[in-house]
């Protein structure tokens, strides 16, 4: 997958958690969907439309590059998702699921304490979070959230992982098709370094003592407990597919 792809799928996923997280909370707040809805869906598309432009001007350079307009390298089937897409999308539809009506009603059960208890022994970022929830004395569901969008992340990196040689082997179709301004080694490169900064912050949990109590009670707070760990997961995938598409093909 081309860098210009991955960043538009990866911003408006962003993009739509933060803006269902929104009308959750403004929901919560007591405000009614016909006073917050059209204010948060109007600043969603404008975020949306602003990632789409910067990134659409990264895909017409490439396209330059290339030789071939954008618009005639446009297919349909581009709109459609693959396999690892579209399970990943919906691992980030049950997150939220979780995140919103699940996880704040069953805080106590013990299928709830396990799964937390396997996922604070497993993850350092999990034994992050829950030192700085308890400092901000604040819970709410949000260390079983954590726990269970860590497993959605491990459980589709398990399955993407398994598919990686088909997917390096449909990027290198794409580079031999529609050649682009970044080759697969240093598009690897790149996806590796972020990859890594993204594991520092995430993953070992370097991020969440920065974080003020009050990130923890809103869209940031739901962003990184939420959707964090399976963006790190798409990411991880992305890096090793490009990296295996940079190799030499055996044949």
């Amino acid at each position: 997958m081309g860098i210009a792809r991955l960043l538009a799928k990866g911003w408006i996923i962003f993009c739509l958690f933060a803006a269902a997280h929104a009308v959750r909370l403004a929901w919560l707040q007591g405000q009614t969907l016909n006073s917050s809805l059209p204010g948060i869906v109007i600043c969603a598309l404008l975020f949306i439309a602003m990632g789409l432009l910067f990134v659409g001007g990264f895909g017409v350079s490439a396209g330059n590059f290339a030789g071939t307009p954008w618009l005639q390298r446009f297919r349909p089937h581009h709109l459609i998702p693959g396999f690892n897409e579209g399970v990943f999308f919906l691992f980030v539809v049950l997150s939220f699921l979780n995140q919103a009506f699940v996880a704040p009603v069953n805080i106590n059960r013990d299928a709830v304490g396990a799964l937390e208890n396997a996922i604070y022994f497993v993850v350092p970022g999990q034994r992050a979070l829950v030192s700085s929830l308890e400092a901000c004395t604040m819970d709410g569901g949000r260390v079983f959230a954590a726990a269970f969008a860590w497993l959605l992340a491990i459980i589709y990196l398990a399955s993407a992982a398994s598919r990686l040689k088909l997917q390096a082997g449909l990027i290198r179709l794409e580079a031999g098709d529609r050649p682009q301004l970044l080759g697969p080694t240093l598009r690897a490169f790149l996806f590796g370094i972020v990859a890594v900064v993204s594991i520092q912050f995430l993953f070992v949990g370097s991020a969440y003592p920065w974080l003020h109590c009050s990130a923890f009670a809103d869209v940031t707070g739901a962003l990184l407990i939420g959707l964090a760990p399976l963006m790190l997961a798409y990411l991880i995938v992305a890096a090793l597919a490009s990296l295996m598409a940079s190799a030499p093909e055996k044949h």
